[in-house]
């Protein structure tokens, strides 16, 4: 009688064979995130104490720095900003007062009088405030028309703004009181600073000339050149770049 062996069984198909696998790994994918949440759970339950302590501690921090926005800043902003606007009149009124009264309005500005704080000491005890800012600004113009060119300094450099107007002229104004002090090399370096804050018709070509004319006078006739050219280029129709012309040839023929 013939024989004849037997056939094994017949290999199983790709796609079977890749389902099975898919399913093993995603088996397995649960099984690491069932373990991983045990886990986890395990952790917070023996760390719960500690995490609500951390959690209140979040609030708590929160809630003070909204009750010190509303409570102290914005009473105090409120404060600073009344204060303000007693020596402000006395800076109004020196800017249209004859010659003989300027010097004592702008004093009582400064310092203050019947009981009501000067831009001093309001910039001094509100020096977190944007008023405590502001009365920089006005402290140190005071002293710049008082002549008194290094407290302008000081107090000027002090205000920060990113304003389109008051932020280059607190830097100009820093400008001219080095160039009255006859420190001309530095009154060029903050004309530069002043005119580079902010693109405008006003600032711009108006700090950028005084520093050309500083540049003149130390005799850096190429860089006063390059800075009046630039108010042509520039700034064309601004008051000053209408008649910039005369200018750039002075500074071109003094080369």
């Amino acid at each position: 009688m013939a024989t004849y062996k037997k056939r094994g069984a017949k290999p199983r198909d790709k796609k079977d064979q890749q389902a099975a696998e898919m399913q093993s790994t995603t088996a397995e994918v649960f099984n690491t995130l069932d373990e991983t949440a045990s886990r986890s759970e395990k952790w917070i339950e023996k760390n719960n104490k500690t995490l609500f302590y951390a959690l209140v501690a979040v609030i708590v921090v929160i809630l003070g720095y909204m009750g010190y926005n509303k409570y102290i800043v914005e009473p105090t902003e409120n404060e600073a900003s009344n204060e303000l606007a007693f020596p402000r009149k006395y800076f109004d009124e020196a800017a249209t007062a004859g010659s003989a009264s300027v010097d004592s309005l702008l004093k009582l500005g400064l310092d203050g009088a019947d009981g009501k704080y000067g831009f001093i000491d309001i910039a001094d005890r509100f020096s977190g405030t944007k008023a405590g800012n502001i009365a920089n600004y006005y402290a140190g113009v005071s002293y710049l028309k008082l002549k008194e060119y290094k407290l302008a300094i000081d107090y000027l450099d002090r205000f920060k703004s990113d304003d389109d107007i008051l932020g280059p002229t607190a830097i100009g104004a820093i400008g001219d009181a080095f160039a009255d002090l006859n420190q001309n090399d530095s009154a060029l370096e903050y004309y530069e600073k002043a005119a580079n804050k902010k693109d405008n018709e006003f600032t711009a070509p108006l700090f950028l000339f005084k520093a050309g004319k500083t540049a003149l006078e130390l005799g850096n006739f190429s860089k006063a050149e390059q800075l009046f050219q630039k108010i042509k280029d520039k700034y064309p129709t601004s008051t000053i770049g209408r008649d910039i012309d005369k200018y750039i040839s002075s500074a071109k023929y003094a080369q």
